[in-house]
């Protein structure tokens, strides 16, 4: 019986083939993966807002509302929308709305949503367009059947305690006993929790490096790669910040639960706006009753007045002068962001072209905080047609920017941060080459 031949021989300094343990191990983007991708988003998102919640007091709520309070929380998180209803009995009315990201859920589910859709592509089992395409597919059809799932189970009615006074004794007698309940809106929570996705699925393909593309989206994805990688560790960088600073303050002044439900609920919601005061930016705001969040002592300051308040670093300053350091903070974070932008991008760049990317990064970033970064709370009760009573039965929670002064100051600031971070990104660059 004939022996097979033996393979030839490889010739005199070629690399030796690689054994077949080393074979590189691809990761298939099908069902399973998409099916564990959105779970785990999801979980990581509940288990933020039900630590949030319980840091806020939410297991105290009546009729065993925590869990759909959590997944109204979570529906909210990614751009659900919730409806609010309120029922006084037939000589009095109650209303009520809410507009509100609590971003430290959404921060979650983003990065968890992203990881899991650059797992396969990182791989390079994800390339063609209609691949790509159709795992972005796979982990939307899941990920808005678990949207809809948490959208119908987040509704509760609550019965609101109008107290021993007066107006408990009319409520009482003319069956005018306030309550207040929420639902959400099923068809606009699916669209825009498909928006949302969309959104982190396209940041994160422009952050990612390593990631093959088709030829079409190639080219936008390396112009637009390194300022936009900058942006998200800027971002990243002021929610690292703000967390130290209040693990600090938890721990030299108290209210713990109380710092620890606003890192869990809304870090960002306070981090990000400061960030655009740092740069000038003005917001107006206003926190009435006893529905304000669990802001530091220095906003509950400012913002509780008759009116709605200003806030940038003029009004802040008057209570507390290290609102300056913003500024500083500012500046030394986008000059890190300009450098590394300018690091990542390549040679040939003119420095106009640094200052004019980091510039519009700086505008669309600005942009994303302002509209993420809006707040409007209120709750009232009238009774026989007559205005709010009752003073601890409304409240308003109010916070939204001056949209183009923020967007013309963050132009400004991305034009003089790309020109002074891409300089010594050039000079270390050049170092290096020789």
């Amino acid at each position: 019986m004939s022996r097979p031949p033996n393979p030839p021989a490889a010739p005199p300094g070629s690399p030796a083939p690689p054994p077949a343990s080393a074979a590189p191990v691809t990761v298939r983007p099908g069902w399973v993966l998409a099916l564990l991708t959105v779970v785990g988003a999801m979980a990581a998102m509940g288990a933020v807002a039900a630590l949030g919640l319980w840091a806020a007091g939410a297991t105290d709520l009546p009729g065993n509302a925590f869990p759909r309070v959590v997944a109204a929380s979570v529906v909210m998180a990614v751009g659900g929308s919730m409806e609010l209803s309120g029922d006084a009995g037939a000589l009095a009315a109650s209303h009520a709305g809410v507009t509100v990201l609590p971003l430290s859920i959404t921060l979650a589910g983003a990065l968890v949503v992203g990881a899991g859709f650059l797992r396969p592509a990182r791989h390079r089992t994800v390339a063609a367009a209609g691949r790509l395409a159709g795992w972005a597919a796979r982990l939307a059809v899941l990920w808005l059947a678990a949207l809809a799932g948490l959208a119908f189970a987040a509704h509760q009615t609550f019965a609101v305690d109008p107290g021993d006074g007066v107006l408990g004794a009319i409520g009482e007698l003319f069956g005018a006993l306030p309550t207040v309940g929420f639902a959400t809106n099923v068809p606009l929570t699916v669209v825009f929790g498909l928006l949302w996705l969309l959104g982190v699925l396209v940041i994160a393909l422009l952050v990612a490096r390593g990631v093959p593309l088709p030829a079409r989206l190639r080219r936008p994805q390396a112009s637009a790669r390194p300022v936009a990688y900058a942006m998200v560790v800027l971002l990243l960088t002021y929610v690292a910040v703000g967390l130290v600073v209040a693990l600090v303050t938890a721990a030299t002044r108290g209210h713990a639960t109380r710092t620890f439900a606003l890192i869990l609920l809304g870090l960002p919601n306070l981090t990000w706006p400061a960030l655009t005061i740092g740069l000038g930016a003005t917001w107006n705001g206003r926190v009435d009753g006893p529905f304000g969040l669990p802001v530091p002592h220095l906003l509950d300051e400012v913002l509780r007045t008759p009116d709605v308040s200003t806030l940038n670093l003029g009004t802040l300053a008057e209570h507390d002068h290290r609102v300056w350091w913003l500024v500083t903070v500012d500046a030394v974070l986008l000059l890190a962001a300009a450098f590394l932008a300018a690091a990542r991008s390549p040679a040939r760049l003119r420095l106009w072209e640094h200052a004019l990317r980091m510039a519009v990064a700086l505008v669309l970033t600005v942009l994303l905080i302002c509209l993420t970064g809006r707040i409007s709370a209120h709750y009232g009760l009238s009774l026989l047609g007559i205005g709010d009573v009752g003073g601890g039965l409304s409240g308003e929670v109010l916070l939204r920017p001056r949209l183009w002064s923020a967007l013309g100051l963050a132009a400004l600031w991305g034009l003089v941060a790309g020109v002074l971070g891409a300089l010594p990104a050039r000079l270390a660059r050049r170092r290096h080459g020789s």
